[in-house]
């Protein structure tokens, strides 16, 4: 496992080097350069929880960064959010063309925005749209889902966010699959649409390999249900490593903030489990 000085570096370099390479310009006067405000983001969601203000003080006193104030640091990494995303797509595009097996995963999670109790006074979000129910733990919560697509070692390389009450199969046919032709995309049973299978493996080449109830009219041979058995579990190791990272609270005071901090926990868990 890399140390947090390790990851500091390997993230800036990342980071850096790519925005270099898109010849993005920034005034000089910045005390803190874009570089930095993306990295400290990642850095406080792979090292201190999401702790925005942590993380700067760790890299003033390690790295010599130059934190700007709390407000100000907000505003620039709003304003950065889109530069992120481009980032992580061109990061999961190389994890995907390195990706020899051609085998991917699919599947989803719960992202409370807060306890049940306290739906009624909820501020970040209004609506039953996002009540959604957690069936691996039979409850309910009031949040987001994270659909996550990753590779058959469990690295994030597509996301898509939907309320907590959209199943997953719909989720599936809102989001755009950016996998590439020829793979291999194991999901559970929620994720069953014939009509989608057939459509993806003649337009795109790409098999759509979920799980079969014991009444599917599609049912699987012993050895396809034990492989796709044994490949899922590696997708709900790297859940467990995503919302291991998230404090007991996510702070924030607007959706997209609390959007932002969704998307860089999984951003630094890709960052932090690549092989650089």
């Amino acid at each position: 496992m890399a140390t947090i000085n390790e990851n500091t570096v390997c993230i800036y370099c990342f980071v850096d080097d790519y925005l270099k390479a898109t010849k993005l310009k920034e005034p000089r006067q910045r005390r803190m350069s874009d570089s930095q405000i993306i990295t400290s983001a990642l850095l406080a969601c792979a090292h201190f929880g999401g702790n925005m203000v942590q993380s700067l003080e760790y890299l003033k006193a390690h790295h010599g960064f130059k934190p700007i104030d709390k407000s100000g640091f907000n505003r620039r990494l709003h304003g950065l959010f889109e530069t992120i995303l481009f980032i992580f797509s061109a990061l999961g595009k190389t994890l995907m063309e390195l990706n020899t097996s051609g085998d991917y995963l699919i599947d989803s999670f719960p992202v409370a925005v807060c306890r049940n109790i306290r739906i009624p006074r909820c501020r970040i979000l209004r609506g039953e749209p996002y009540r959604g129910y957690n069936s691996s733990k039979r409850e309910y919560f009031y949040g987001f889902k994270v659909m996550l697509i990753t590779t058959s070692s469990g690295i994030p390389v597509q996301y898509f966010l939907m309320a907590g009450s959209v199943h997953d199969i719909t989720g599936f046919q809102s989001m755009n699959l950016e996998i590439p032709e020829g793979s291999s995309l194991y999901g559970d049973a929620a994720f069953t649409d014939y009509d989608l299978e057939d459509l993806y493996a003649e337009c795109e080449n790409i098999r759509i390999l979920a799980d079969r109830k014991s009444n599917a009219k599609r049912k699987d041979e012993p050895w396809q249900a034990f492989i796709k058995k044994v490949l899922r579990k590696r997708v709900e190791t790297t859940f467990s490593g995503i919302t291991a990272k998230f404090p007991k609270h996510i702070h924030a005071v607007t959706p997209q903030g609390f959007i932002i901090k969704i998307f860089l926990f999984i951003f630094a868990y890709t960052i932090e489990n690549v092989a650089w």
